[in-house]
């Protein structure tokens, strides 16, 4: 491009109209450095207080609502209505939430070890003795000493030899009894041992849904703030493609009046398509982006929603600097919010009831039985009295015992390596606390460099238009001064975008969103 040509273009467009087309927003940056920047700029609300004016020192470019009120037919998507439809409908936490109802079943399921039975039972005999017996019983296991208590009702009829258990009077005969178990299985055994696992499972089924809930918020919040930085890197490229597209058609116009060299318009055109390539990854990243958010974004028929472009916010929220009393509290109280520790530790407990088993079978069986039988009518036994007590004392010593020796072998060695877990947990959740506090440090301080970059970028783009209205400069001096402002407001976009994924990390890794109650 010949010094003339370039003189020509600076000459037949005013002032004003070079300011117009030459910035990377409509309107070139001021002296303020880019203040006030337009046309796809950084925009973060207004903070309040103290924390407002340090958010506004590294964030905020543009306050929210001085642009598009007037364009929006629809409400903004925010992060709350994302997180509220990913508690209602996202399909992985309500998968989650039926983790409850399992462990609800199965303790359900142990209980019923505890059920009454009742059983019924019918004989005959034919040959020297001819004689028909039958019963019904009913026994009922008790919740201590491994203990049950029966009763029931025996009727026999005709003639049965003496040494038959099934013989009754003429009218039947009630029976009531109970058994005791006093030292094997009196104070635990299977069954009691299965309920108080079952019970704990029920518990267990907290910190899973917790750890769920946390990475789920996490991965929510991650995948919006991925969609807004998208959708404002989408504005800010259709922005710069325009300033480009407007200058060609005035180029066209001074090429017609032979003011203009036709190569002045080629270059221009190259650089449309150039910022039209880079419009068009821009939208395939906010496509992608809405698709993402789509999975955790869902409407009353569970149907998920992606997201339109207009819905994409006019900014970001304010941008709070980090507070480093605050970290230290959240580290102090992470291991107790964070679902890991919680988990280990019933873990830890349902062992110790394992442990509470084997050791019970060491000891030997020491049971007790007692019963009483009543008689009714006289006749046809002679030998029956029409009430009968009995009790009873029975002991077994078991030998070996290798298999409860052996199961209190591997219940000491798992609960060791529980212990070491536990102490695995506690670090690495004090190694994510400070990563993720690291990296919201950093998030921080490059939203301030990247707006100082982007000032600095917008003050050198307006020096250039100077010097190229004075003739001391080329267009495509401007163009690369377009290109750095450009490139300089992007990053700022991504910045603040980190920013806020690095909020969402922190909180995931203190449980700072941690409800009291999981559950439905």
């Amino acid at each position: 491009m010949h010094a003339s040509d370039l003189w020509n273009v600076r000459r037949v467009l005013p002032v004003g109209m070079v300011l117009l087309l030459g910035g990377v927003a409509v309107g070139a940056p001021g002296k303020s450095g880019g203040g006030k920047a337009k046309g796809g700029a950084v925009v973060v609300k207004e903070g309040k207080g103290k924390k407002g004016e340090e958010a506004a020192k590294a964030g905020p470019v543009v306050k929210a609502g001085e642009k598009r009120v007037a364009e929006r037919k629809v409400a903004p998507l925010l992060l709350d209505e994302v997180l509220a439809a990913v508690m209602k409908r996202y399909p992985p936490w309500l998968a989650a939430l039926i983790e409850q109802d399992i462990a609800t079943g199965r303790l359900r399921q142990t209980l019923g070890a505890f059920d009454p039975s009742v059983s019924a039972k019918l004989g005959l005999q034919r040959g020297y003795y001819g004689a028909e017996s039958g019963g019904v019983m009913v026994d009922q296991a008790l919740p201590f000493w491994g203990g049950s208590v029966y009763g029931g009702y025996r009727l026999s009829g005709g003639l049965l030899p003496n040494y038959s258990k099934e013989r009754t009077q003429e009218d039947g005969e009630l029976i009531a009894g109970a058994r005791l178990n006093l030292l094997r299985d009196g104070s635990i055994d299977r069954r009691r041992a299965s309920v108080q696992q079952a019970r704990i499972d029920v518990e267990l089924a907290d910190p899973f849904i917790l750890r769920q809930y946390l990475d789920f918020v996490r991965a929510a919040a991650r995948a919006y703030w991925n969609w807004v930085a998208s959708g404002m890197r989408l504005r800010i490229s259709e922005e710069i493609l325009r300033v480009a597209e407007e200058r060609d058609g005035l180029l066209a116009e001074q090429i017609a009046e032979g003011l203009v060299a036709p190569i002045v318009r080629t270059d221009n055109r190259q650089l449309v398509l150039s910022r039209s390539i880079e419009v068009v990854r821009a939208q395939r990243r906010l496509e992608a982006a809405a698709i993402e958010l789509s999975l955790f974004l869902r409407n009353e028929e569970d149907v998920p929603v992606v997201a339109s472009r207009e819905r994409v916010p006019d900014g970001f929220p304010a941008a709070v600097a980090p507070d480093e009393k605050r970290t230290t509290v959240d580290l102090l109280n992470a291991s107790v919010r964070r679902p890991e520790l919680r988990r280990i530790q019933l873990t830890m407990d349902k062992l110790v009831v394992d442990e509470r088993l084997a050791r019970n079978n060491l000891l030997p069986n020491l049971d007790i039985g007692v019963s009483a039988a009543r008689e009714f009518g006289d006749s046809p036994y002679k030998d029956i009295d029409r009430t009968e007590l009995q009790a009873g004392i029975e002991l077994k010593v078991p030998l070996g015992r290798n298999e409860a020796k052996g199961r209190l072998e591997t219940i000491n060695a798992q609960m060791e390596r529980l212990k070491r877990e536990a102490q695995f947990a506690r670090d690495r959740i004090t190694a994510e606390v400070r990563d993720a506090s690291s990296a919201l440090e950093a998030a921080w301080s490059l939203i301030g460099q990247n707006r100082t970059n982007v000032e600095l970028a917008s003050e050198l783009e307006k020096a250039e238009w100077y010097r190229f209205e004075e003739g001391a400069s080329d267009m495509l001096a401007v163009q690369l001064r377009e290109q750095r402002t450009f490139e300089a407001r992007l990053s700022e976009v991504e910045s603040v975008a980190d920013y806020f994924r690095a909020v969402a990390e922190y909180r995931a890794s203190v449980a700072a969103d941690a409800p009291t109650a999981v559950g439905k």
